[in-house]
């Protein structure tokens, strides 16, 4: 099993963090950001969305970090509920994630990290602080009663969520006060495959 994406991407470490997880071995080629490759056409051909990651399984080919969770986790019997109202519980937090949490934070991130300090439209980081934080109290409510994003079990959806509450904690911005969120964070972080795989840094 190939997976193709730079290691400081976050929808890439969703998938390697996934596979540790699950114990699957797999090879990570580095592609996209300041290794490019991803408009070259032979990469087109696998995903022709130019965007990483994509997995590769013999004849195989998977893109979308979420879809690649969900398809490893089905194939391992776990990470994922069998019962369909469970799965359900997990996949909306997945595709929250998706249309929720991504939208706001890729301005924030890239325009707070990624951006030289000369160049940065300090009005879009803004926007996108004030909704990120709008998104994870939602996110910090549902953690009341709950260990663990989608239940009393460790999922899929703690790992679709986990890289961008990462980011989130290590920008140097103002935090609201989210115990929840910040206990199931400190949960995360007592995983060794999230502290080797994710929590690598943000640059």
């Amino acid at each position: 099993m190939k997976i193709m994406g730079r290691a400081d991407s976050a929808n890439v470490q969703k998938v390697v963090w996934c596979c540790a997880e699950l114990g699957l071995s797999y090879e990570r080629v580095d592609l996209g950001g300041k290794f490019g490759g991803t408009r070259e056409p032979d990469y087109l051909a696998l995903n022709p969305n130019g965007m990483v990651p994509t997995l590769v399984e013999d004849d195989f080919v998977l893109w979308e970090s979420n879809a690649i969770i969900r398809y490893l986790a089905s194939r391992a019997g776990r990470l994922i509920p069998s019962s369909l109202r469970g799965r359900a519980d997990v996949e909306r937090w997945m595709d929250w994630q998706l249309f929720t949490v991504a939208p706001p934070h890729v301005p924030l991130f890239v325009g707070l990290v990624r951006t030289p300090p000369e160049k940065r439209d300090w009005n879009k980081i803004k926007r996108g602080r004030d909704r990120t934080a709008e998104a994870f109290t939602i996110l910090d409510g549902a953690l009341r009663e709950r260990d663990w994003v989608a239940g009393d079990e460790f999922s899929v959806a703690d790992i679709a969520l986990g890289p961008f509450v990462y980011r989130w904690f290590e920008m140097d911005i103002e935090r609201e006060d989210l115990p929840h969120l910040e206990r199931w964070y400190n949960l995360l972080r007592q995983r060794p495959p999230f502290n080797e795989l994710v929590a690598i840094g943000i640059s």
